[in-house]
């Protein structure tokens, strides 16, 4: 981009609440460069306050898995012939497309046949499946900004322009309170040990895990005398979680504060998906947990071609943290693993360290200064 060139448009879509936090840094960024940018798209309440101007709100968007997306396959279809027309109308200068694949690759052709330029940040997971997605992205993607190192030799084998900008979680992770802080706000008994519950950000998410999670909780705190927590989803109401919530189990539901949950807790059960890779980082030890419908289950079973499937795993390129998937996602298990964890402290020092070598390996903080720049480069 010239000394004099400005970028006056910009449209932004972010399909998932993981979206949301992430380009919320990217619209303060761009915003600081050059506060009169005009920013626009799907995105949730965070990029919102921070000056992006929302078509559809990721809540509208959030769901996942074969069948349920097959279900919302009218809405997907408006949503995309709502955005065509913003296309036309407004002809941003850049188009940022983050994460959510399923959407946004097939898109990405709609925009390129209006020869807007697009980068794409927070890579499709072309390395767990659907590995020919790479070819068609090279048609449509004029660059790549990818979160985990080994992404960029990807993409660079393909020929892919490719930049390895870190994980924007690094510059999440900030915790404003002290342990004991965080126990007196939230009525938690500072003196005994936490176990943290994470069911995802979705309500489809809530509603497959969340009553195995606490059933699993309630005997646990029956056998370790525990706290229980729950981290609560930003756009989720309490009454999503209640709902599956055993009787007679005292669990603490903490809103706005998800972090601070996973900082300050001795243990977690955790579904997979982003929220693994930020419990790494905080280096608190966990169970990952995942279930969804059976026949999504059996389809990502045939496609999915790499062992593990939490990101705290993945990036660690071995097996840290143990997984229960589907079918093996019990009360059983998970009271089983969680007990090992609780009574040995040798066991959860050892984990607490492999989870902080994960976090070393996601780059330095400032990955949404470096993906403004690079969108500033391509105008």
């Amino acid at each position: 981009m010239s000394a004099h060139a400005v970028l006056q448009r910009v449209m932004i879509i972010a399909g998932e609440t993981s979206g949301d936090v992430h380009g919320a840094g990217v619209v303060r960024a761009l915003k600081h460069r050059q506060p009169s940018i005009e920013i626009f798209g799907i995105g949730g309440d965070k990029m919102q306050r921070e000056g992006m101007t929302l078509t559809y709100h990721v809540r509208e968007l959030s769901f996942m898995g074969f069948w349920e997306v097959v279900k919302h396959l009218p809405l997907i279809r408006s949503v995309e012939r709502t955005m065509e027309q913003l296309l036309k109308l407004k002809k941003p200068d850049v188009v940022l497309l983050i994460d959510y694949p399923g959407f946004n690759l097939r898109f990405a052709r709609v925009i390129k046949s209006y020869g807007i330029k697009i980068a794409y940040y927070i890579s499709p997971q072309i390395w767990a499946w659907k590995k020919g997605r790479i070819k068609r992205m090279k048609d449509v993607v004029d660059k790549m900004l990818v979160v985990f190192p080994f992404e960029a030799e990807l993409y660079k084998k393909e020929n892919i322009p490719v930049e390895f900008v870190g994980h924007p979680l690094l510059e999440e992770l900030n915790v404003g309170l002290s342990r004991e802080q965080f126990c007196k706000r939230y009525g938690i008994d500072p003196t005994k040990k936490i176990l943290a519950l994470i069911p995802g950000s979705r309500e489809q998410e809530v509603a497959n895990i969340f009553s195995v999670m606490a059933r699993a909780a309630k005997e646990l705190k029956d056998l370790f005398a525990l706290e229980v927590v729950v981290a609560v989803a930003p756009h989720l109401s309490l009454g999503a979680y209640r709902e599956y919530a055993p009787e007679g189990c005292e669990i603490h539901f903490v809103e706005g504060a998800t972090h601070d949950v996973m900082k300050f807790s001795d243990a977690a059960v955790v579904t997979s998906g982003t929220a693994t890779l930020e419990t790494a980082c905080f280096g608190t030890p966990m169970i990952v947990v995942y279930r969804t419908s059976w026949i999504t289950y059996l389809i990502g079973r045939a496609v999915v071609r790499i062992k593990n499937i939490s990101l705290a795993n993945i990036v660690a390129g071995k097996s840290i943290v143990p997984e229960l998937i589907q079918h093996r996602a019990t009360v059983q298990r998970i009271v089983s693993l969680a007990s090992k964890l609780l009574n040995d402290e040798n066991v959860r020092a050892a984990m607490h360290n492999e989870l902080l070598a994960v976090k070393e390996k996601l780059g330095s903080a400032g990955a949404s200064t470096r993906v403004a720049e690079a969108i500033f480069a391509m105008s």
